[in-house]
């Protein structure tokens, strides 16, 4: 076995070890997807004739998958000698394999062809169906084998959130990492961290913090419903019995650009609601 020695940020250290799941979930400028990839070119370099695939929910094409952060990785680490690139696989030493699919195109018959990888690194996990986590995850079956998993939290009921985070399996190491984890953080992407921060209040946790997606963009009340939430103005509170419960409907109508429908229930304390 060669040994391969990467700077890995602190935040990312629990995952050197063992798991049979690993997750890092937080916003952008985290360097996840970059900690996985040099994870999996390190994995390769060390332990040959490893079998690994990355995953997206859906790629039409290669240009949507990790191959060319992973050939970046190859090239960086000066490991080109020892790694045969392809248009479509990577070939690694000791007759190892990394290949890239759309969970989209498999069928429960066609992931059988899976079964021999050791891992599967789904980047965008937030996007991973259901459907296509319970197919990936009895697949994947060889001994010492590890699902890895990256994503930007959207919704608690996605499905990989609501396994790693929601459920929390046995054998699984979660992390959340956002930009401050990030030693290597870019002056740039700095930049423009501050710029959504000031110009796009309503979506800045969303994209930079790792948090749920909490208002769509343009949405008529999403900077207010930012600014209540930054003053503190939200909390929860019980119902006043004695007090006149009123109900507010936001009918959002039909057809394939229809907004949410919506009720708010209020009552009023006085001159606040």
């Amino acid at each position: 076995m060669s040994i391969l020695k990467i700077p890995t940020a602190k935040i990312f250290e629990p995952l050197l070890k063992p798991a049979r799941y690993k997750g890092v979930y937080g916003g952008r400028g985290s360097g996840k997807s970059h900690f996985f990839g040099e994870l999996l070119v390190e994995t390769c370099q060390a332990e040959r004739g490893t079998l690994a695939v990355c995953i997206r929910e859906a790629q039409r094409t290669l240009a949507q998958s990790s191959k060319r952060l992973i050939e970046g990785k190859i090239a960086s680490l000066g490991l080109g000698h020892g790694f045969k690139l392809f248009s479509d696989k990577i070939e690694t030493p000791g007759d190892g394999l990394i290949i890239f699919r759309g969970m989209q195109d498999h069928t429960a018959d066609s992931i059988k062809s899976l079964e021999g990888f050791r891992i599967a690194w789904i980047d965008e996990a937030q996007s991973l169906s259901a459907r296509s986590l319970a197919l990936l995850r009895p697949t994947i079956r060889a001994k010492d084998s590890e699902l890895w998993a990256s994503w930007n939290p959207r919704r608690k009921s996605d499905a990989i959130d609501d396994f790693l985070r929601g459920r929390q399996p046995d054998g699984a190491m979660v992390v959340k990492a956002n930009w401050r984890d990030n030693p290597w953080f870019p002056d740039v992407l700095e930049e423009e961290r501050v710029l959504d921060r000031k110009l796009y209040p309503e979506r800045y946790d969303h994209i930079w913090e790792g948090d749920y997606a909490r208002a769509f963009e343009g949405a008529y009340f999403a900077s207010l419903l930012s600014e209540a939430r930054a003053q503190g103005r939200i909390a929860k509170v019980a119902a006043d019995p004695l007090l006149p419960l009123r109900a507010f409907i936001d009918i959002g109508g039909a057809g394939a650009a229809a907004d949410a429908f919506t009720i708010w229930i209020v009552q009023w304390v006085g001159s606040e609601s």
